[in-house]
């Protein structure tokens, strides 16, 4: 049965033919445009502020998004990655039968070029009256909802390019958050921090507790793992002599699917040699609030109906606190898995028999704590279990220099002050493998390289992570990872 998109495609198809057959080439190599939408209307308004007489002329092109015919007049509007301006064809049938023709021909969706004078309408609105056009590129498919916005949220993640046609204000998000990427590298850089590329593909998944992709390098004949994190190899560069090193990259992990959760996902790493978590503290409050004033204006932003203030500094909690607050668990009663699992379990809380005590403890605080967190808070000093790469706190050899920051209720980074003893290193690293249950040890195997390196000594260093996406969540205020990527993982259509 022909449907109606099946109707509209094909007569699409036979206007493009026709285009064809009167020697119009549909899809030109190049157009000469003088002037964008905008600066097309900010030209007029400096022609109408200056009382020049003499209309400029200008060539301006992009999508058509409307047309509107009335009587011998028609207006069309015109969309570019800058902004719209009306198109105004008065007379069309002067054109010239070629010109008659291929306006008769267009369509909504299709990308044309526009020569002719800046006016203003009676209505006020800023228009080319055009003497001259170009067909540039023949839409074949309608545009969703005929440009009244695409509101189908499967549609809208899986064909992107339609949700930006349709909503300009999903553009404006994008255009948000890379300014904000921006804005985190001039940061960064005006610090001294040097930016560094690190591998995607590594022979061993380190870094962090996380599944692992896996797959197969040909040349070398061995299985390598889409990196969890970028902790190791950013470290060798500070055994190597990098004071300051950042990088902002694509991490991978094999996990679960939400609204705060994507397997692949945007990470902000930096290592800074002689300092500590206190001083990664000031330095992240530093660089969020003032990330968020160059790119938005102000350090305060709503989220979710709240109205966050990343003004530092920012209020800090201590986990154990912050735990027995929020779940009545004291997690330093409970020392191993077995104990605390059972005390989770006599307060009816969820506690997988898989998990050691460090998940559980993990599951306790994104249960209980985390959505508690709506202003930013850092939750500091962690159990040993959770941070084997983190030092220990003077006089407290079961609890950790680590830190993680919360905003909007959801984690936003993470760091340490990080060990740098290589045999208290290896120590922790073989004590984690033995650990770990068979089922989650894919992919888990001690670096010897790394711990190689660290034997050649690295100073005592401040490491940091924070989660690109969920920052851009926080400052475009959307409540799901999907609105701030491009292109999320789906699942495949049955």
């Amino acid at each position: 049965m022909t449907t109606r998109l099946d109707r509209i495609t094909q007569q699409r198809l036979e206007r493009l033919e026709r285009i064809r057959s009167s020697g119009i080439n549909p899809y030109p190599h190049r157009y000469h445009r003088t002037h964008t939408t905008q600066q097309a209307v900010a030209l007029l308004k400096q022609q109408e502020e200056s009382g020049q007489e003499m209309a400029q002329s200008v060539n301006v092109a992009g999508r058509i998004t409307a047309i509107r015919k009335m009587g011998k007049a028609s207006f069309f509007d015109l969309r570019d990655g800058t902004g719209k301006i009306q198109l105004l064809f008065r007379d069309i049938d002067k054109f010239g039968e070629s010109q008659l023709q291929l306006f008769k021909d267009l369509d909504i969706g299709d990308f044309i070029g526009a020569e002719g004078d800046l006016l203003r309408t009676k209505t006020g609105e800023p228009t080319v009256s055009v003497a001259k056009f170009t067909l540039l590129a023949k839409s074949l498919q309608p545009l969703p909802e005929k440009w009244h916005g695409l509101s189908d949220v499967d549609t809208r993640f899986r064909q992107r390019y339609l949700d930006l046609i349709s909503n300009p204000e999903v553009k404006k998000s994008f255009e948000i958050r890379s300014r904000i990427i921006a804005a985190i590298r001039q940061f960064l850089n005006q610090r001294g921090f040097i930016e560094v590329e690190t591998p995607v593909l590594q022979p061993s998944a380190g870094g962090a507790l996380a599944q692992p992709f896996i797959t197969h390098y040909h040349a070398l004949d061995h299985d390598f793992y889409l990196r969890i994190a970028l902790e190791l190899y950013l470290k060798r560069l500070i055994v190597g002599g990098f004071d300051k090193v950042y990088e902002l990259c694509r991490t991978f992990r094999n996990e679960g699917v939400s609204t705060k959760h994507n397997p692949e996902f945007t990470m902000l790493e930096s290592y800074e040699a002689y300092a500590d978590y206190n001083d990664v503290m000031k330095m992240l409050e530093q660089m969020v609030s003032g990330v968020s004033r160059q790119v938005l204006g102000t350090d305060k932003v709503e989220f979710a109906g709240t109205v966050i203030n990343f003004e530092p500094p920012w209020q800090r909690f201590d986990l154990r606190e912050a735990i027995k607050k929020y779940s009545g668990i004291d997690f330093e009663k409970y020392l191993d898995a077995d104990s605390l699992r059972a005390e989770m379990l006599k307060l009816n809380i969820e506690a997988d028999p898989k998990k050691d005590r460090g998940r559980l403890l993990d599951e306790l605080i994104s249960t209980f704590v985390e959505p508690n967190l709506i202003q930013p808070t850092f939750l500091v000093d962690y159990p040993i279990e959770m941070s084997p790469l983190a030092k220990t706190k003077p006089g407290n050899d079961r609890i950790v220099e680590r830190f993680e920051a919360f905003a909007g209720g959801m984690e936003l980074a993470n760091a340490f002050t990080e060990l740098n003893d290589p045999v208290e290193q290896r120590k922790r690293f073989v004590q984690q493998h033995k650990e770990r249950k068979p089922a989650e040890e894919v992919g888990e195997v001690i670096d010897e390289d790394f711990l190689l390196a660290m034997e050649y000594g690295m100073p005592p260093t401040g490491g940091l992570g924070v989660g690109i996406d969920r920052l851009v969540m926080l400052l475009t205020n959307k409540q799901s990872i999907r609105e701030v990527i491009l292109f999320p993982q789906l699942k495949e259509k049955p």
